[in-house]
């Protein structure tokens, strides 16, 4: 057999496990769901509403995980995403005052705000070469402190039809559920067919072979960075209609931060960049809503779970880690 022959059936393999994974973990969870469900007598649980709100579990994650896929992907990362959802939602409740007649300006208000930060934070990364960890940390301690400095004079509500976005649904579908799918899909159609997409994955991969192809590598992780920031963004509207009100705790407090960046490594995106995409971050995603779910039902103490999903995060890196220096073997 040729050795462009072994290649290409190494690179068939590689598509195979990376297809298979998102597979896995999504049945995995599914059925561990179900058997505590049963088991618990929560037959309930088991119900279209019962797998909506599971589902719905997913949504503020889900939208974050896929802005830090694209982040990741290019070989960077993004720890100012919990603080730009605080961001998001304040703005967007402040510039709403109750009035539902402003409800799309302040949608408009906060995806620019989340998009200003992420080119923000791009251009510390690109342009001033600063570490992708520490600047968007730094960038992320900064808005935590303007505000909670201003706290006090943005507070407002949301308007009760902006709520629909939370708790309405079309048919027996959440618009939350809507929400997340478009996303991802959008955000899986660009990476696998579009240029786009491609440069990401080359940039990731091999930023100086990326540059000599004449790929112009900064304004791709530019590029990433504002769709984080923009995912941040629209992960705060959510929560802002769900909550109905927003503060500067509410994206730390739900950890979304590291939780986004654990479920990216868990759905087989590498850290390094070049290799996962967004079905394996919500296969993640999926993950760690079930286990939330099922601790629930079992009534076990929720921050066990944080334990849990630790040891599942550490698994899953090193396990792509062996993976990886045995495909390089």
């Amino acid at each position: 057999m040729s050795d462009v022959s072994i290649g290409r059936d190494r690179i068939a393999k590689g598509k195979m496990r990376e297809a298979a994974l998102p597979l896995v973990l999504v049945v995995g969870s599914a059925l561990a769901y179900a058997i505590v469900a049963l088991i618990t007598g929560q037959i309930a649980q088991l119900n279209w509403d019962g797998v909506a709100g599971l589902l719905q579990r997913m949504v503020a994650l889900g939208v974050v995980a896929i802005g830090q896929t694209f982040v990741i992907l290019v070989g960077s990362i993004d720890l100012s995403v919990a603080h730009l959802i605080s961001l998001g939602a304040i703005i967007a409740t402040f510039v709403m005052q109750g009035d539902p007649g402003l409800i799309w300006l302040g949608i408009l208000a906060a995806m620019l705000a989340g998009i200003l930060v992420g080119a923000i934070n791009g251009l510390l990364v690109t342009l001033m070469k600063v570490n992708p960890l520490i600047a968007t940390l730094g960038v992320g301690m900064i808005l935590q402190g303007i505000l909670a400095t201003t706290y006090g004079t943005m507070q407002a509500n949301a308007p009760t039809d902006y709520r629909t976005l939370a708790y309405g649904s079309l048919g027996e579908v959440p618009y939350a559920l809507l929400l997340l799918a478009a996303i991802g899909m959008i955000a899986a159609f660009v990476l696998r067919r579009t240029i786009a997409g491609a440069r990401v994955y080359s940039v990731g991969g091999n930023p100086i072979s990326a540059r000599l192809a004449g790929i112009r590598t900064d304004r791709v992780v530019l590029a990433a960075h504002v769709v984080s920031g923009a995912c941040a963004a629209v992960a705060g509207l959510y929560l802002a209609s769900r909550l109905g009100t927003a503060n500067p705790w509410l994206g730390r407090n739900g950890g979304y931060d590291l939780d986004s960046i654990a479920v990216v490594v868990i759905g087989g995106t590498l850290l390094a960049g070049g290799k996962g995409g967004v079905g394996g971050t919500l296969a993640g995603v999926f993950l760690f809503a079930t286990i939330d779910a099922v601790f629930n039902m079992l009534q076990i103490d929720p921050f066990l779970g944080q334990v849990l999903r630790g040891a599942v995060v550490v698994l899953a890196v090193a396990y792509h880690s062996v993976r990886q220096k045995g495909h390089i073997a």
